[in-house]
């Protein structure tokens, strides 16, 4: 299975959303089946087969997530990072103040969700591969 230092290091790669895509092929390969991204800390839950999983710590301080959802402020900036015009600390602070509360990822499917604070899906997006 794969460790918490197997994923930091892909991680590591990702510079913009333009790195995404090569970022989730190479942890898809190490065994993740999906994971989630928790945007008030950053921590990340990743999980494999036979319910394997491992958490990746939070990596700053806690933000809060605003309460109203502005999805057509976040999907507009959302293509502006995918673009690579925004660094992830840009992108998590545009996640926070447009009401993103996390995502998921669903390797099998190949699709990234996002979801506001009550649970709702806002958003789902086909991830290139």
């Amino acid at each position: 299975m794969f460790t918490v230092e197997q994923i930091k290091s892909a991680h590591s790669l990702v510079k913009s959303g333009a790195d995404f895509p090569a970022y989730i092929r190479t942890i898809k390969q190490l065994g993740v089946s999906h994971y989630e991204t928790f945007v008030a800390d950053g921590h990340i839950d990743y999980h494999g087969a036979n319910d394997f999983s491992v958490t990746v710590p939070a990596k700053y301080d806690l933000m809060s997530i605003a309460e109203i959802p502005q999805m057509e402020v976040f999907k507009s900036e959302l293509i502006v990072h995918q673009q690579g015009k925004t660094d992830f600390l840009t992108f998590i602070q545009m996640c926070a103040s447009t009401g993103i509360e996390k995502w998921a990822i669903d390797m099998d499917q190949m699709t990234c969700t996002y979801f506001d604070k009550a649970g709702n899906e806002v958003l789902v997006e086909k991830i290139p591969e």
